[in-house]
């Protein structure tokens, strides 16, 4: 069962930009989460420094995504569980089209690397890394 709820925590973190429900995406971040997105945006010569807290990463991507549309697709999670500590690593395809101009896009292939701790019954990610194995469109119109 502790498989199942890691990886939800994956599902948390992109179906609740994809719905734009926020309390559904920050369910999947301890209180003092990091999300480290410089390795991806690096690829495509972008600067995103770390964000740390979990209102911070939650205020950060919705303001972001505010006029834009994803969705999120995780695929090859492989779990490593050591008590109420976890490691996460997967493969997450994001497609971002600017809202009302789907001209303007960027689909990305990125690996996920996520340490996790459990709260309670509930696993929340504490660090997630993400870097990019491909793209395609304008990465930068989107994450500067």
């Amino acid at each position: 069962m502790d498989w199942i709820e890691i990886v939800d925590v994956l599902y948390r973190f992109g179906r609740g930009q994809d719905l734009r429900d926020r309390e559904l995406f920050a369910s999947a971040f301890a209180e003092d989460a990091t999300v480290d997105f410089q390795p991806a945006a690096a690829k495509w010569g972008g600067v995103s420094p770390p964000m740390t807290g979990r209102d911070t990463i939650v205020d950060t991507i919705f303001t972001v995504l505010s006029d834009v549309d994803t969705t999120h697709v995780v695929t090859n999670p492989r779990v490593e569980i050591d008590g109420d500590t976890a490691r996460l690593t997967a493969i997450v395809e994001a497609q971002h089209l600017r809202s009302g101009d789907h001209s303007t896009f960027a689909l990305l292939k990125n690996f996920y690397d996520v340490e996790l701790v459990k709260e309670g019954s509930r696993w929340v990610a504490r660090r997630i890394g993400i870097d990019n194995a491909w793209y395609q469109g304008e990465p930068t119109a989107f994450f500067g």
